[in-house]
């Protein structure tokens, strides 16, 4: 029989520490006078006294999780905080429904960004910063998950990080734990850093920090209805730009930089393929949008690069309606959406070493096919790309695509159109934020969507931000049985 005490402990730490996160908004708008910090204390409450007495009552002297015990760790963590994170959108002024706060709780914490909320301008203030706060905590929580879990699970070709990484980095922080230490606190300087310019360039104090948090986590989600275009700064775009990139890096690369290694990160094939990558894109709709909808040269680069770093990042804030841009633009967004950034990153989507493997495999398949008697190796970074990795992320990219289409059709049956329920497929399982369309593109929310389509692309989130086979792998008899 499996022990699943170690699991519960550690689920009952994630929800203690999130309760006492709740506080938070609770002082926001207890400081501001709104009567929602009633709402936030107690449900802080309720989440403290679950996480605690999950704690302790599955104390175990057995702290090392199996592979098992870690998959289902992974998911039910998730899911644990995702449900008591929609507890204040439920009893809060805003009195959403079961259905929508959960819909806004998953999408926070998953770093996704998209919305089911209208009047954000007017919202509690309270309510703001639980929304930043929960693409914050999303965005530690998985570049921490990518880390420690996800190369032990070997998740769609994630095992190759392990090696890559346990040679150097343990050498210098040898526990697991002081790793994810480390990168916490570069994780909070980078957050008080990107604050303290958006502070400069013209942001209030609350505006700044909620952002911040938003645009290191590549969240997405604003104080305001129209995202980062409220604000109409230049300087601000460009904070919030350099944030995102920052956001979608390898954040171990950063950590290595620090213990001396100063080529660690400039040196990296996947940085160099994803800031190739993004330049292209931004130079392709700059181009289309100067010579085919005669905008002036340095609007089109002023929102060209913001919109497409802003979706390539997973982050989704917009400037404007770029699904109005024609008919080359849409095609771009929407395939820019499934790229994403970085292993190791708070970014999202399908990640750039599993396009740099395909790409390596591909190409020596193209090698034996002209000289069969030849030998030919698949390299990432330099190094030999064993045959299991290649077989996990070829593996990936079909469960990916099986899984959209799935969820794609179930949108369509729902109601929506066809490209509304395409985009909003895409933009759920890779957790980017807005869609294309009349009515979830970037001017509009997923308010409008009927309930079962919002619970379908909430299980699309949770299915892209945990690389798909961790939740898949819970419904198949053989992983129950041993």
């Amino acid at each position: 029989m499996t022990d699943y005490r170690p699991t519960f402990v550690v689920i009952g730490i994630m929800l203690a520490m999130m309760a006492v996160i709740m506080t938070l908004p609770a002082i926001v708008d207890a400081i501001n006078g709104h009567k929602d910090w009633q709402v936030f204390i107690i449900a802080a409450s309720t989440t403290l006294f679950v996480g605690v007495a999950m704690a302790l009552t599955s104390r175990t002297s057995h702290t090392r999780l199996s592979t098992r015990q870690a998959f289902l760790m992974t998911t039910f963590s998730w899911l644990a905080m995702t449900l008591f994170a929609s507890i204040p959108f439920m009893f809060s002024e805003l009195k959403l429904s079961f259905t929508d706060a959960f819909f806004e709780a998953m999408s926070g914490i998953t770093t996704t960004g998209s919305t089911v909320i209208i009047g954000l301008d007017a919202a509690p203030r309270g309510i703001l910063l639980w929304r930043a706060l929960l693409q914050w905590m999303g965005g530690i929580g998985i570049i921490v998950t990518a880390i420690a879990v996800f190369p032990m699970l070997r998740i769609g070709g994630m095992q190759l990080f392990r090696m890559e990484s346990s040679d150097q980095s343990e050498k210098a922080l040898p526990r697991a734990a002081q790793v994810a230490a480390a990168i916490g606190v570069i994780y909070l300087v980078l957050t008080a850093l990107c604050a303290g310019a958006y502070w400069i360039f013209g942001m209030n104090g609350f505006e700044a920090v909620a952002h911040a948090m938003t645009t290191i986590a590549t969240g997405g989600f604003s104080t305001s209805d129209a995202s980062l275009g409220h604000f109409d700064n230049v300087n601000i775009e460009i904070t919030a730009i350099v944030g995102m990139i920052v956001g979608s890096l390898p954040f171990l690369l950063f950590l290595k930089m620090l213990q001396g290694n100063g080529r660690a990160l400039i040196g990296d094939s996947q940085v160099q393929w994803f800031l190739t990558i993004v330049l292209l894109a931004v130079f392709a709709a700059t181009v289309w949008l100067w010579n085919e909808k005669e905008f002036d040269p340095l609007d089109a680069i002023r929102f060209a690069a913001f919109n497409i770093v802003s979706i390539i990042t997973g982050t989704g804030y917009a400037t404007t309606d770029f699904s109005t841009w024609g008919s080359f633009a849409v095609p771009v967004f929407f395939f820019i959406m499934f790229i994403g950034g970085c292993a190791g990153s708070t970014s999202c989507g399908i990640k750039i070493f599993r396009f740099q493997v395909l790409y390596a495999a591909a190409r020596t398949q193209l090698h034996h096919l002209m000289q069969p008697s030849g030998v030919f190796i698949p390299y990432y970074n330099r190094r030999p790309i064993p045959e299991e990795v290649i077989v996990s992320v070829l593996s990936f990219f079909f469960v990916f695509g099986v899984s959209f289409a799935l969820l794609a059709i179930g949108l369509g049956m729902v109601g929506l159109d066809y490209l509304s329920a395409v985009s909003s497929a895409a933009t759920a399982i890779a957790n980017v934020g807005p869609a294309l369309g009349t009515s979830v593109g970037p001017a509009h929310t997923f308010q409008d969507l009927p309930d079962l389509g919002k619970w379908m692309m909430a299980g699309g989130m949770l299915l892209g931000r945990l690389e798909l086979f961790t939740v898949i792998v819970l419904f198949t008899r053989s992983f129950w049985r041993g």
